[in-house]
């Protein structure tokens, strides 16, 4: 299966979970309520843990692919032991194959932001195993 269709799954659950968890919430008033809804909420429905933590220093970021946007609205989401890579945490030869166990979940973040009404790349970065960094940037028109 490739990369995109597994983003795009993670996209549409992310959509789908963005309505649903945010029923339960008041109107976010700032960007940065929608990232803490992120890292809390939706992380407690995906992974029964909160994300370990976000940051918004944006020269902390490494240089993003598309320098043409803004660098506000950069924000890096970092989860210490990620789940979904946990398992592979005992042997460095599967650091390499990290990043595609982490595109449903680059969707997932997009597709929740989507719904609420934000628009936004989502990339990841591993490290070291079983941490990891999802990177987000905001698009503003």
């Amino acid at each position: 299966m490739s990369l995109s269709v597994l983003e795009g799954m993670g996209f549409r659950v992310g959509q789908a979970l963005g309505e649903r968890l945010s029923r339960e919430t008041l109107a976010f008033k700032e960007e940065l309520d929608v990232l803490k809804f992120l890292c809390k909420d939706l992380w407690v429905a995906m992974f029964q843990k909160q994300m370990d933590s976000l940051r918004t220093n944006h020269q902390a970021l490494p240089q993003p692919p598309w320098p043409l946007l803004c660098p506000q609205g950069t924000y890096a989401l970092q989860d210490n032991s990620f789940p979904l890579l946990v398992r592979m945490a005992s042997g460095l030869q599967y650091l390499e194959e990290a990043p595609k166990f982490l595109a449903f979940t680059c969707g997932l973040l997009c597709g929740t932001l989507s719904t609420l009404g934000i628009k936004s790349l989502v990339t990841a970065s591993v490290a070291a195993l079983p941490a990891c960094k999802f990177h987000v940037v905001i698009q503003r028109s």
